[in-house]
């Protein structure tokens, strides 16, 4: 695994965590401290892959990311970008989707959570207040049953309110059973 490191124009692509500070170590402005190096080793250490940021003074940061890139080019053109999820986990769908986007028509329990806009008695001014609703109705999916949800609420609630995503965690369905 390499180390990208970029402060301002001042750019290195590393084979070893000693290469990384040294460099970091030349520039005066960084400030190279036992603290910032034993950080800098753990990172390098770690399983984490997302790029990490040190900020020098206010909005101003050097940055680090490890690469499988061997050079410079080829991190530059993105050749050896690390892929923590396999091809195959990354085609198949979110276990969410499938559930929600499964076609199985009958009677749904949905329950959202939302953003209900609100007057204030009294003030006159508005306000948001978290809002639960409850409902069942017949539907052909998941996706379905929220969409059904949504349009009921619509009608009735400030145009304001903000709704939840359907494949969040403030939207919950239950299939209760087919049609009679």
């Amino acid at each position: 695994m390499n180390l990208y490191l970029r402060y301002f124009d001042r750019e290195v692509l590393v084979t070893n965590v000693d290469d990384a500070i040294s460099f970091l170590a030349d520039i005066d402005e960084i400030g190279m401290n036992p603290m910032l190096e034993h950080d800098i080793r753990e990172y390098a250490a770690s399983d984490v892959y997302y790029p990490k940021r040190y900020k020098i003074r206010p909005r101003i940061y050097f940055i680090i990311i490890k690469t499988e890139a061997a050079t410079m080019q080829d991190f530059k053109e993105k050749k050896a970008v690390h892929t923590p999820v396999s091809s195959i986990e990354k085609d198949a769908a979110s276990p969410v989707l499938v559930k929600l986007n499964e076609e199985k028509p009958g009677w749904y329990e949905g329950v959202i959570d939302f953003k209900r806009v609100q007057q204030v008695p009294g003030t006159g001014k508005f306000q948001y207040r978290d809002t639960r609703f409850a409902a069942q109705c017949k539907a052909m999916s998941g996706q379905d049953c929220y969409n059904r949800i949504i349009d009921h609420l619509r009608q009735r609630v400030d145009p304001r309110s903000q709704f939840p995503s359907a494949k969040g965690k403030n939207f919950k369905f239950t299939y209760l059973g087919g049609f009679k």
